[in-house]
Protein backbone atom coordinates (compact mmCIF):
# COMPACT_ATOMS: atom_id res chain seq x y z
CA UNK A 1 0.00 0.00 0.00
CA UNK A 2 1.21 3.49 -0.88
CA UNK A 3 1.15 5.59 2.28
CA UNK A 4 1.42 9.27 3.20
CA UNK A 5 1.87 11.19 6.45
CA UNK A 6 -0.08 14.44 6.76
CA UNK A 7 1.16 15.60 10.18
CA UNK A 8 4.93 15.97 10.63
CA UNK A 9 7.22 18.35 12.57
CA UNK A 10 10.79 19.53 12.03
CA UNK A 11 13.31 21.32 14.21
CA UNK A 12 11.81 24.61 13.07
CA UNK A 13 9.26 24.00 15.83
CA UNK A 14 9.63 21.12 18.30
CA UNK A 15 10.88 18.23 16.16
CA UNK A 16 14.47 16.99 15.96
CA UNK A 17 14.89 16.46 12.19
CA UNK A 18 15.82 19.30 9.86
CA UNK A 19 13.31 19.88 7.06
CA UNK A 20 15.78 18.45 4.53
CA UNK A 21 16.47 15.54 6.87
CA UNK A 22 12.75 14.76 6.92
CA UNK A 23 12.76 14.54 3.13
CA UNK A 24 15.67 12.08 3.19
CA UNK A 25 13.93 10.00 5.86
CA UNK A 26 10.61 10.03 3.98
CA UNK A 27 12.38 8.75 0.85
CA UNK A 28 14.06 6.06 2.95
CA UNK A 29 10.69 5.05 4.41
CA UNK A 30 9.10 4.92 0.97
CA UNK A 31 6.42 7.54 1.62
CA UNK A 32 4.60 9.03 -1.34
CA UNK A 33 4.10 12.35 0.45
CA UNK A 34 4.32 14.06 3.82
CA UNK A 35 3.04 17.37 5.13
CA UNK A 36 5.43 19.57 7.09
CA UNK A 37 3.12 21.08 9.71
CA UNK A 38 5.31 22.89 12.21
CA UNK A 39 3.68 24.76 15.08
CA UNK A 40 2.67 28.31 14.08
CA UNK A 41 5.57 28.66 11.63
CA UNK A 42 6.37 28.06 7.97
CA UNK A 43 10.12 28.62 8.30
CA UNK A 44 11.06 25.09 7.24
CA UNK A 45 8.89 24.84 4.13
CA UNK A 46 11.27 26.26 1.53
CA UNK A 47 14.09 24.02 2.73
CA UNK A 48 11.89 20.92 2.57
CA UNK A 49 10.42 21.81 -0.82
CA UNK A 50 13.88 22.40 -2.28
CA UNK A 51 15.20 19.15 -0.81
CA UNK A 52 12.32 17.20 -2.34
CA UNK A 53 13.08 18.27 -5.91
CA UNK A 54 14.09 15.27 -7.95
CA UNK A 55 13.05 12.78 -5.26
CA UNK A 56 10.14 10.34 -5.11
CA UNK A 57 8.38 12.13 -2.25
CA UNK A 58 5.97 15.07 -2.37
CA UNK A 59 6.33 17.70 0.34
CA UNK A 60 3.01 19.31 1.23
CA UNK A 61 3.43 22.84 2.60
CA UNK A 62 1.53 23.02 5.87
CA UNK A 63 1.26 24.43 9.37
CA UNK A 64 -0.32 23.51 12.71
CA UNK A 65 -2.03 26.37 14.53
CA UNK A 66 -2.45 26.31 18.29
CA UNK A 67 -5.84 27.84 19.07
CA UNK A 68 -8.05 28.23 22.13
CA UNK A 69 -11.64 27.08 22.51
CA UNK A 70 -13.50 27.09 25.81
CA UNK A 71 -10.27 26.85 27.76
CA UNK A 72 -8.86 24.02 25.66
CA UNK A 73 -5.84 24.04 23.34
CA UNK A 74 -7.22 22.99 19.95
CA UNK A 75 -4.92 22.38 16.98
CA UNK A 76 -5.85 23.13 13.38
CA UNK A 77 -3.64 21.80 10.60
CA UNK A 78 -3.42 23.56 7.25
CA UNK A 79 -2.39 21.58 4.14
CA UNK A 80 -1.26 23.02 0.79
CA UNK A 81 -1.09 26.55 2.16
CA UNK A 82 0.41 29.37 0.13
CA UNK A 83 3.05 30.30 2.68
CA UNK A 84 4.15 33.24 0.51
CA UNK A 85 0.75 34.95 0.86
CA UNK A 86 1.41 38.39 2.40
CA UNK A 87 -1.67 38.44 4.66
CA UNK A 88 -0.83 34.95 5.88
CA UNK A 89 2.79 35.90 6.58
CA UNK A 90 1.67 38.96 8.53
CA UNK A 91 -0.53 36.82 10.73
CA UNK A 92 2.28 34.32 11.26
CA UNK A 93 4.54 37.18 12.34
CA UNK A 94 1.92 38.19 14.90
CA UNK A 95 2.08 34.65 16.28
CA UNK A 96 5.88 34.88 16.43
CA UNK A 97 5.76 38.23 18.23
CA UNK A 98 3.26 36.83 20.73
CA UNK A 99 5.50 33.83 21.40
CA UNK A 100 8.55 36.04 21.94
CA UNK A 101 6.73 38.18 24.49
CA UNK A 102 5.44 35.09 26.29
CA UNK A 103 8.89 33.49 26.29
CA UNK A 104 10.57 36.54 27.79
CA UNK A 105 8.03 36.60 30.63
CA UNK A 106 8.39 32.86 31.26
CA UNK A 107 12.17 33.16 31.37
CA UNK A 108 11.88 35.94 33.92
CA UNK A 109 9.59 33.74 36.04
CA UNK A 110 12.04 30.82 35.87
CA UNK A 111 14.94 33.11 36.75
CA UNK A 112 13.00 33.96 39.89
CA UNK A 113 13.07 30.24 40.72
CA UNK A 114 16.85 30.31 40.57
CA UNK A 115 17.22 28.77 37.11
CA UNK A 116 19.98 30.04 34.83
CA UNK A 117 17.85 30.81 31.79
CA UNK A 118 17.08 33.65 29.40
CA UNK A 119 15.34 33.94 26.06
CA UNK A 120 18.70 34.61 24.42
CA UNK A 121 20.14 31.42 25.94
CA UNK A 122 17.18 29.42 24.64
CA UNK A 123 17.73 30.79 21.14
CA UNK A 124 21.43 29.96 21.32
CA UNK A 125 20.66 26.42 22.49
CA UNK A 126 18.00 25.83 19.83
CA UNK A 127 19.09 27.95 16.85
CA UNK A 128 16.45 28.55 14.20
CA UNK A 129 13.64 26.97 16.23
CA UNK A 130 10.32 28.49 17.26
CA UNK A 131 10.66 28.14 21.03
CA UNK A 132 7.95 25.96 22.57
CA UNK A 133 7.52 24.44 26.01
CA UNK A 134 9.24 21.28 24.75
CA UNK A 135 12.39 23.38 24.28
CA UNK A 136 12.08 24.69 27.85
CA UNK A 137 11.77 21.13 29.12
CA UNK A 138 14.84 19.98 27.18
CA UNK A 139 16.81 23.01 28.41
CA UNK A 140 15.83 22.34 32.03
CA UNK A 141 16.81 18.69 31.62
CA UNK A 142 20.21 19.63 30.16
CA UNK A 143 20.74 22.11 33.01
CA UNK A 144 20.07 19.41 35.59
CA UNK A 145 17.06 21.31 36.96
CA UNK A 146 14.84 18.25 36.38
CA UNK A 147 15.39 14.51 36.02
CA UNK A 148 13.17 14.04 32.97
CA UNK A 149 10.91 15.90 30.54
CA UNK A 150 7.61 15.12 32.31
CA UNK A 151 9.02 16.59 35.53
CA UNK A 152 9.82 19.82 33.67
CA UNK A 153 6.17 20.13 32.67
CA UNK A 154 4.89 19.17 36.11
CA UNK A 155 7.09 21.65 37.97
CA UNK A 156 7.92 24.47 35.62
CA UNK A 157 6.21 24.77 32.21
CA UNK A 158 2.83 23.06 32.51
CA UNK A 159 -0.40 25.03 32.30
CA UNK A 160 -0.98 24.96 36.05
CA UNK A 161 2.50 25.86 37.26
CA UNK A 162 3.28 29.25 38.75
CA UNK A 163 5.84 29.95 36.02
CA UNK A 164 3.64 29.37 32.98
CA UNK A 165 2.58 32.39 30.91
CA UNK A 166 -0.23 31.88 28.37
CA UNK A 167 0.07 33.60 25.03
CA UNK A 168 -2.52 35.19 22.79
CA UNK A 169 -4.27 32.64 20.61
CA UNK A 170 -6.83 32.75 17.85
CA UNK A 171 -9.98 30.65 17.94
CA UNK A 172 -10.06 27.45 15.89
CA UNK A 173 -12.68 29.03 13.64
CA UNK A 174 -10.33 31.95 12.93
CA UNK A 175 -7.51 29.51 12.13
CA UNK A 176 -9.76 27.71 9.65
CA UNK A 177 -10.54 31.01 7.92
CA UNK A 178 -6.86 31.97 7.84
CA UNK A 179 -5.93 28.65 6.19
CA UNK A 180 -8.69 29.04 3.61
CA UNK A 181 -7.50 32.56 2.78
CA UNK A 182 -4.03 31.10 2.21
CA UNK A 183 -5.52 28.64 -0.26
CA UNK A 184 -5.15 25.63 2.00
CA UNK A 185 -7.14 22.73 3.42
CA UNK A 186 -8.14 23.20 7.09
CA UNK A 187 -8.06 20.02 9.18
CA UNK A 188 -8.97 19.45 12.83
CA UNK A 189 -6.02 17.65 14.41
CA UNK A 190 -6.35 14.61 16.73
CA UNK A 191 -9.87 15.24 18.16
CA UNK A 192 -9.66 12.47 20.78
CA UNK A 193 -6.79 14.23 22.54
CA UNK A 194 -9.10 17.05 23.66
CA UNK A 195 -11.08 14.69 25.93
CA UNK A 196 -14.39 16.34 25.09
CA UNK A 197 -17.80 14.85 25.62
CA UNK A 198 -19.58 13.74 22.44
CA UNK A 199 -21.87 16.75 22.75
CA UNK A 200 -19.03 19.29 23.11
CA UNK A 201 -17.01 17.76 20.28
CA UNK A 202 -20.09 17.70 18.08
CA UNK A 203 -20.72 21.39 18.75
CA UNK A 204 -17.10 22.22 17.96
CA UNK A 205 -17.30 20.31 14.67
CA UNK A 206 -20.55 22.08 13.83
CA UNK A 207 -18.94 25.47 14.39
CA UNK A 208 -15.77 24.53 12.53
CA UNK A 209 -17.75 23.16 9.60
CA UNK A 210 -19.63 26.44 9.46
CA UNK A 211 -16.30 28.29 9.30
CA UNK A 212 -15.12 26.11 6.40
CA UNK A 213 -13.40 23.10 7.99
CA UNK A 214 -12.72 20.49 5.30
CA UNK A 215 -11.37 17.49 7.18
CA UNK A 216 -10.43 15.95 10.51
CA UNK A 217 -7.74 13.51 11.54
CA UNK A 218 -9.45 10.12 11.57
CA UNK A 219 -6.16 8.21 11.49
CA UNK A 220 -3.60 9.09 14.17
CA UNK A 221 -0.75 7.44 16.03
CA UNK A 222 -2.48 7.11 19.40
CA UNK A 223 -5.94 6.03 18.17
CA UNK A 224 -7.24 2.61 19.04
CA UNK A 225 -9.12 0.76 16.26
CA UNK A 226 -12.43 1.72 17.91
CA UNK A 227 -11.40 5.40 18.13
CA UNK A 228 -10.44 5.37 14.45
CA UNK A 229 -13.84 3.94 13.54
CA UNK A 230 -15.55 6.51 15.77
CA UNK A 231 -13.64 9.42 14.18
CA UNK A 232 -14.44 8.21 10.65
CA UNK A 233 -18.12 7.95 11.56
CA UNK A 234 -18.07 11.43 13.09
CA UNK A 235 -16.36 12.89 10.03
CA UNK A 236 -19.01 11.40 7.77
CA UNK A 237 -21.76 12.75 10.05
CA UNK A 238 -20.46 16.32 9.65
CA UNK A 239 -19.53 16.06 5.98
CA UNK A 240 -15.79 16.14 6.61
CA UNK A 241 -13.07 14.28 4.78
CA UNK A 242 -10.76 11.97 6.71
CA UNK A 243 -7.12 12.97 7.12
CA UNK A 244 -4.36 11.35 9.09
CA UNK A 245 -0.78 11.52 10.24
CA UNK A 246 1.77 10.33 12.72
CA UNK A 247 2.54 13.66 14.44
CA UNK A 248 6.18 12.67 14.01
CA UNK A 249 8.66 14.73 16.06
CA UNK A 250 11.79 12.61 15.87
CA UNK A 251 13.73 12.24 19.12
CA UNK A 252 11.26 14.36 21.09
CA UNK A 253 8.62 11.63 20.71
CA UNK A 254 10.62 8.39 21.08
CA UNK A 255 9.26 5.22 19.44
CA UNK A 256 6.84 7.23 17.27
CA UNK A 257 8.07 6.84 13.69
CA UNK A 258 7.41 8.70 10.45
CA UNK A 259 4.60 7.19 8.41
CA UNK A 260 3.82 4.35 10.83
CA UNK A 261 3.40 6.03 14.21
CA UNK A 262 3.83 3.40 16.91
CA UNK A 263 3.85 0.67 14.27
CA UNK A 264 0.25 0.26 13.15
CA UNK A 265 -0.46 3.60 11.47
CA UNK A 266 -1.36 3.56 7.78
CA UNK A 267 -2.64 6.61 5.93
CA UNK A 268 -3.36 5.42 2.37
CA UNK A 269 -2.58 7.72 -0.51
CA UNK A 270 -6.31 7.74 -1.38
CA UNK A 271 -6.85 9.98 1.67
CA UNK A 272 -4.57 12.58 0.08
CA UNK A 273 -6.18 12.13 -3.34
CA UNK A 274 -9.60 12.99 -1.91
CA UNK A 275 -8.22 16.02 -0.08
CA UNK A 276 -6.67 17.25 -3.33
CA UNK A 277 -10.01 16.85 -5.10
CA UNK A 278 -11.69 18.94 -2.40
CA UNK A 279 -9.06 21.64 -2.82
CA UNK A 280 -9.45 21.71 -6.59
CA UNK A 281 -13.21 22.13 -6.24
CA UNK A 282 -12.82 24.80 -3.56
CA UNK A 283 -10.37 26.81 -5.69
CA UNK A 284 -12.44 26.52 -8.88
Amino acid sequence: MDIVDLHVHSNKSDGSFTPAGLVDYAVEKGLKAFALTDHDTTEGLDEALDAAKGTTVEVIPGIEFSTEYEGKDIHIVGLYIDHKCSAFRERIQAFVDSRIERNRKMCANLQGAGIDISYEKLLATFPGAVITRAHYAKYLLDQGAVKNMPEAFDKYVGDHTRYFVPREKVTPMQAVQLILKAGGIPVLAHPTLYHMSDKRLGLLLYRLKGAGLAAMECIYSTYSPSEERQMKKLAAQYGLLPSGGSDFHGDTKPKLDLGVGYGNLQVPVEILTNLKKWLQEYRS
